[in-house]
């Protein structure tokens, strides 16, 4: 078994091989994370929410739920979610413009730079930036289809666990939006942690 962090303010690349298992970890509580999934070897290759929702049917996975990448492969098994299992498809990366849209700056830390910048060191400075998969972010959408924000509802020590469909790099990013209070009331971003077995 080995572990490790996900500090805040950076993207962190986890490989993984096939058949290995990875729980991601909210172990302060409410932190949401930009999670993506990429086949080794391959960055244009990666974990695509519009193919997995089309192929599960449904806005929200779940254990048992295969997910797979934009060539339809699978990528990834989710084993086990000890939240409440809200993690959102369907939001984009926060970028520079959304903070300075919301009058935070041109310069706001943000998750889609922080996976430009490991991609970068990757040698991809022409890197793909697909939609994440939002760990522990909860959107509902309403009957009319609308979207709104809530605060997360991971606890402390949730966890969601998944096994490795293929050899792959699992990327988080805890995402620093403060102004919207989707990783709690008040409180900074955080870290998370992540264990293989």
């Amino acid at each position: 078994m080995t572990e490790g962090e996900i500090p805040p303010g950076r993207a962190t690349a986890i490989p993984i091989a096939t058949g290995q298992r990875v729980q991601i970890i909210n172990h302060l509580g409410q932190q949401v994370v930009d999670t993506w999934i990429f086949a080794a070897g391959d960055f244009l290759e990666y974990l695509s929410m519009e193919h997995c929702r089309d192929r599960l049917y449904k806005l929200f996975f779940a254990p048992g739920d295969e997910l797979v990448s934009n060539l339809r492969r699978p990528l990834a098994r989710i084993i086990a979610d000890t939240s409440p299992g809200r993690h959102d498809t369907l939001c984009s990366a926060c970028d520079a413009r959304s903070y300075a849209e919301q009058g935070q700056g041109d310069h706001h830390p943000n998750c889609r730079d922080n996976l430009l910048s490991l991609l970068m060191t990757h040698g991809m400075t022409d890197g793909v930036v697909p939609c994440p998969w939002n760990l522990f972010m909860d959107i509902p959408v309403d009957g009319e289809g609308r979207l709104s924000d809530r605060p997360s509802s991971a606890r402390p020590g949730d966890y969601i666990e998944l096994e490795a469909q293929a050899d792959i790099i699992l990327v988080c990013s805890p995402c620093p939006q403060e102004q919207i209070p989707i990783s709690g009331i008040g409180r900074p971003v955080r870290g998370l942690r992540w264990r293989i077995s």
